[in-house]
């Protein structure tokens, strides 16, 4: 298959994106939310019907204090969460809020994702790491030939972090364009993006070893190309049709997933991307290496 034939332009162009995505870290940045660095707790009850989510975070963010979080409480009450904010944000907050309003409380709350979760965070994305390396290698110890079982599973993980850093660093140029901030739903997205990468990597792997034991070709490479050939088509076809589904989300859907969606399809894309044009080029450079030694 084309892939195959040139497997090195599509590594390059893999280690291409994910420079230029720690460049776009690097240089722009991520700007923590509320969820990460805490603010103040806003809570309201409107005296009559209050009025929609999407028209209160309007016009909350029309103001110049940040991110704000908007959520119902109740029946008729709204909890808004923003950075900490002075006396006369407090007040102009309120006002924006309409007549019909009565405050409830304000205070100050802590971030709500510390950095204790985020080291447990890491140290499990490690582990399952390890865990998904030790599965990849003992379900594919029937076909250590020509490369051996683990190099699958490093291979796989490998595509994992290209996967992540590539949105990450989409996100950090949005931040830095639209002010974006990172929060919860962030992090969802991120766990949400290394299970789809990892379930498509392996049907490839799957069908790569399914046609070493069957044995109807003569190398390596043509193995890889052909089963490349044959879920191809089904890889695409799958991807394509969630794309859609988040680019819908994307256009048309609230505000405050927008980002989440827009994480989400970089991540579908270059997870699809990875899967077919990284991972099994990647098996075929692991061949060629191992020969030479």
């Amino acid at each position: 298959m084309f892939i195959i034939k040139y497997k090195k332009i599509f590594v390059l162009i893999s280690v291409f994106l994910v420079l230029m995505s720690i460049v776009s870290v690097v240089f722009f940045g991520l700007k923590w939310g509320i969820d990460f660095k805490g603010g103040s707790l806003l809570e309201v009850e409107y005296s009559s019907v209050r009025p929609e989510q999407s028209a209160l975070e309007s016009s909350l963010n029309s103001m110049s204090i940040g991110q704000v979080l908007v959520q119902p409480v109740g029946a008729n009450g709204y909890s808004i969460k923003a950075r900490s904010m002075n006396d006369k944000e407090h007040k102009d907050i309120l006002t924006s809020l309409g007549k019909d309003v009565t405050e409830k409380s304000f205070t100050s709350i802590g971030p709500s994702v510390g950095a204790e979760l985020v080291r447990k965070s890491l140290i499990s994305f490690i582990l399952v790491s390890l865990g998904i390396i030790f599965w990849i290698a003992f379900s594919f110890r029937k076909v250590s030939k020509p490369i051996t079982s683990w190099k699958y599973g490093f291979i796989a993980i490998f595509t994992l972090i290209h996967d992540i850093v590539i949105p990450v660093g989409v996100f950090a140029m949005l931040s830095h364009i639209y002010g974006v901030e990172v929060d919860t739903l962030f992090v969802v997205a991120i766990l949400t993006i290394l299970g789809l990468s990892v379930s498509d990597t392996i049907v490839v792997f799957d069908r790569i070893r399914e046609n070493i034991r069957i044995g109807h070709f003569k190398t390596f490479e043509e193995t890889v190309g052909k089963s490349l050939s044959q879920v191809f088509a089904r890889s695409i076809a799958t991807s394509s049709t969630v794309i859609i589904a988040l680019l819908a989300l994307v256009f048309f859907g609230p505000k405050s997933t927008k980002v989440f969606a827009m994480m989400l399809t970089a991540g579908m894309f270059f997870g699809t991307y990875s899967s077919i044009f990284l991972a099994s080029p990647l098996l075929v450079f692991a061949k060629d290496w191992q020969k030479k030694k």
